[in-house]
């Protein structure tokens, strides 16, 4: 018997838009969950490689990226509501290194070209990404602070090749650039997860694996998820492709057996860096969905979890940004979070939030429909991407039957 409004007809056309994206080639296999109301459906298409015989699997492994975000943002606010974080205190108490920030007078300048911060650097503004600093969408020699945060190896984009430095080498580096915004004055993607997960570190006494397994990971029983997969796991994980410009064919972008996860990390950062499974993230997604609450666990308080959900951003802030075009229109940012704000489309539903991986994964959650939905692939994002998850969207909003 039915229970949460889902059509089974258009389910099955839902599969059948997923298994284009495999039989013409775009991808090598697809896995997709939908839950609502405590009817889950879950399928999982075509192979984890190129060419391979190994059947995408329900418990295949995933390079999640950006979907480690919205877990550093509830590690965060555990310590928050341990009063041992405060969303508005200046970060300087347990990151010293960031005190006394100094600004670019334009972004483009020499880092020498500075005017004083006008304000510390606090928690929000870590979680909102509006510390000053992120992801600059342009070639290093346009800009002498993409030069000097490349030769200084902090890898501001991309997760991959990794940082080889350990976290408190890595802000010791980073707190030797100046900032390229004033504290909360304009949204930039990436960095401030980066900063959270030394801060979640300190403030916690122990490493942030740690942190996450015991708080998080261990409480919903998410058993696959890490910074790493062991060896005994290798054969469950995808491998990761992306498109080639010219030809459109897929290359490889990273292996299995040489994986750049198949062995812990130097800097295990709450930006990019967690495989998982898509039963681990719909526990995690089911947390937040259910107001902190999984099962006889709670993780955090509904406040907590209203907080994180709510955008956070002025138009200001989101104006403008040198950071990746994502909040445009219709989203806004919480804490670790996008948020839709705007209706325009069949999947554009006010309050929906969640986020994207940027090698192939994608979760948002809808408070009103009850609605869960992931999808997970392991392809690079890139100008051609974005139709596979505009496509899961709109299948995923339109399977609903009541």
């Amino acid at each position: 018997m039915r229970t949460g409004g889902l059509s089974t007809a258009r389910l099955g056309r839902m599969h059948e838009v997923m298994a284009g994206y495999v039989g013409r080639g775009e991808v090598p296999g697809i896995v997709t969950l939908v839950s609502r109301r405590g009817e889950t459906h879950v399928d999982a298409i075509g192979t984890m490689a190129v060419g391979g015989s190994e059947p995408m699997r329900r418990d295949t492994i995933f390079r999640i990226t950006s979907m480690t975000k919205p877990i550093t943002a509830v590690a965060t606010m555990i310590l928050v509501e341990e009063c041992k974080l405060r969303l508005d205190e200046p970060v300087d108490r347990l990151l010293p290194e960031l005190a006394n920030r100094k600004v670019l007078k334009r972004l483009d300048g020499p880092l020498e070209d500075t005017v004083r911060a006008n304000r510390p650097i606090t928690v929000r503004d870590l979680l909102t990404f509006r510390m000053g600093f992120g992801l600059i969408m342009g070639p290093p020699e346009a800009y002498p602070i993409l030069k000097a945060a490349d030769e200084q190896r902090l890898m501001i984009g991309p997760p991959k090749p990794p940082t080889p430095h350990a976290p408190d080498e890595w802000i010791r580096r980073f707190a030797t650039l100046p900032l390229l915004h004033q504290p909360g004055q304009k949204w930039m993607y990436n960095t401030g997860s980066d900063v959270l997960s030394v801060l979640i570190a300190r403030a916690a006494s122990q490493p942030l694996e740690t942190f996450f397994r015991e708080r998080i990971f261990e409480p919903l029983g998410m058993t696959d998820t890490a910074f790493n997969v062991p060896a005994a796991k290798l054969d469950r994980l995808a491998t990761s492709y992306q498109i080639n410009p010219d030809t459109g064919a897929l290359e490889l972008y990273d292996d299995v057996q040489d994986s750049q996860w198949s062995r812990p990390p130097a800097f295990p950062t709450g930006r990019d860096g967690l495989v998982s499974t898509i039963d681990d993230y719909v526990a995690f997604a089911q947390m937040l969905l259910h107001n902190g609450r999984h099962g006889r666990e709670r993780i955090l308080s509904r406040p907590s979890i209203e907080a994180m959900t709510t955008d956070q951003l002025t138009p200001e802030q989101k104006k403008g940004s040198d950071s990746v075009p994502v909040l445009l229109g219709t989203k806004g940012w919480g804490f670790g979070v996008s948020i839709v704000t705007t209706r325009d489309d069949v999947a554009a539903v006010p309050g929906r939030y969640g986020w994207d991986g940027g090698l192939g994964t994608s979760w948002y959650s809808d408070p009103k429909e009850d609605m869960t939905a992931i999808l997970m692939t392991q392809r690079l994002a890139g100008p051609r991407s974005t139709d596979i998850n505009l496509d899961f969207w709109t299948s995923v909003y339109q399977t609903i039957d009541d």
